[in-house]
Formats: structure tokens, C-alpha cells, sequence
């Protein structure tokens, strides 16, 4: 009996060794012990890109990734990722989730965990102030150049109006700043993009760009993960509602936005 037991607390000890110096840390939730790591498209303000030493990310994703790892007394570790890769990324272990406004969507619910919705948003659409587009929704733009981000609900949305016989130009970038780059210079027409992003471009005083039109149709982001990483999204759900009840979330929408654009994402 003695060497039965003294046999189990071996194994034991074992893999306790195991879980202290792998990959994975003591309670299995992450991939690299003591740190959550956060797949992003580091280019896509306001909700993450880089600060002006272009080393240091910034936005609202950036923060909100911050304040989940606190909660769960996790560092932080963001990994920059392109975006027609990002989904592929957490799939294959390349990072434990991603934090870049990926809309909920059935196609991605059917393909990967995700948390509770954490932001609320909608498509618009965006022209040049004073320009002679005269399209006032995206079921006017026969004949037009019309930018967005490949791969994004924009790109979606766009190609389903193609398919119900609208007939534009498509312009798909890999960025979303070059949308928006390409616009001013006239070298397309308009640009169909998430409203969050719209607000920031047109934020500025001397902004070039207005919106003109919103989508009556709402979505909401919510952090994505792996399918079946079921541990992780039960302890990210945790977090984030503490960070809703705290107000955390609250602080760093008015933070980024100006508004409440959270509270909306719980109802």
C-alpha cells in the first residue's frame, strides 16, 4: 500500500512539475503561464492601433484586453496579427483569443467560442464633405467606387447587396486607414466600415469626411476564442461582468468614444 501511494504522489508531483514549468499555466486557462494572449489587427482605430512611437498599442480593445487580464490575475500580451490570418490564429494556438471587434456573427459562433457581447455597433457609411456623391445609403452606390476592409462584416454586407444585383465597384483593402487614405485623395467614392471607426475619422475638427448614412441593423463584438476552449470563455464572461458592474468598461468607453457605447451590449 505504502508504494502504491508513494507511486501516486510521484505522478502527482509529476504533473504538477508539468503545469509549473510547461506551456500552460496552473489552472489551464492560457497557453503561456501567467499571461493572456490577445490576437488584434493593430490598425483600426479607435479600437487598436498604435501610439505615436508606433511601438505601443492603444484603443479601446487594447484597454479592455488590459483590465480581463487584471481580472483574472493575468498579464497581457498582444499579438499583431493581419486580419485575413486572425481567425486561423486562435484556431491553431498562435494566441488564447482575440480582442479586435469581431462582430458576432452565426457563421462565427458555428466556428469558435466567443464571450458575452461587449460593445454595441453598426455599419455607416462615409463620403467626403462637400464632394458630389450624392448617395445617401449603400443601395445607392450603382456605378460608384466603394472602399471597406476586406474580410469584415462591411465586406459582407456589401457582397450580399452584389448578389441581390447592385451593381459598384469594389474596393477591398487590407487596412482601413487606407480606405479612408484613399477617399481623401478621391480615389474612390465612398466607404462602408463600422460605425465605431467612422466616429473617429469624422471626430476631428478639420476632418475631410461625414457620415451620411447608418445601418438601422445593430451588432455587438465579443471576445473570440477557440471552439471548445470552454474554460476560458466561462472565466472571460466573469470578467467582463465584473468590469460592467464595476463600471470599468463604462469609464473606457466615454474614454475612447465620448458615449456609452457598452451599456447597450447587455440588452
Amino acid at each position: 500500500m505504502k508504494k502504491y501511494v508513494i507511486a501516486v504522489l510521484a505522478i502527482l508531483l509529476l504533473i504538477g512539475g508539468v503545469y509549473a514549468g510547461g506551456s500552460k499555466d496552473a489552472g489551464g486557462l492560457t497557453m503561456e503561464k501567467g499571461t493572456l494572449t490577445i490576437g488584434m489587427e493593430i490598425g483600426y482605430p479607435p479600437m487598436e492601433y498604435y501610439d505615436t512611437d508606433a511601438k505601443t498599442p492603444i484603443g479601446f480593445d487594447v484597454e479592455m484586453g488590459k483590465a480581463i487580464a487584471d481580472k483574472l490575475g493575468l498579464k497581457v500580451k498582444y499579438i499583431d496579427t493581419a486580419w485575413d490570418g486572425i481567425f486561423d490564429g486562435v484556431t491553431t494556438g498562435k494566441y488564447d483569443c482575440i480582442m479586435s471587434s469581431v462582430t458576432i456573427t452565426p457563421a462565427r459562433l458555428n466556428a469558435h467560442n466567443f464571450s458575452k457581447p461587449y460593445i454595441s455597433n453598426t455599419l455607416a457609411m462615409v463620403v467626403l464633405k462637400g464632394g458630389s456623391v450624392t448617395a445617401k445609403t449603400p443601395m445607392d452606390c450603382a456605378g460608384l467606387n466603394v472602399a471597406y476592409q476586406g474580410d469584415t462584416t462591411a465586406d459582407i454586407y456589401m457582397q450580399d447587396l452584389a448578389g441581390k444585383g447592385l451593381k459598384f465597384l469594389p474596393r477591398s483593402y487590407d487596412k482601413v486607414y487606407s480606405c479612408f487614405d484613399e477617399l481623401k485623395l478621391k480615389r474612390v467614392d465612398v466607404i462602408v466600415t463600422d460605425l465605431l471607426v467612422a466616429y473617429d475619422y469624422v471626430a476631428a475638427a478639420d476632418s475631410p469626411f461625414e457620415i451620411v448614412w447608418k445601418s438601422p441593423e445593430g451588432e455587438k463584438f465579443g471576445v473570440c476564442m477557440k471552439k471548445g476552449n470552454d474554460n476560458l470563455t466561462t472565466a472571460i464572461d466573469k470578467a467582463l461582468d465584473d468590469l460592467f458592474a464595476d463600471g470599468t468598461l463604462l469609464k473606457i468607453s466615454q474614454k475612447t468614444f465620448g458615449m456609452d457605447l457598452v451599456t447597450a451590449a447587455r440588452q
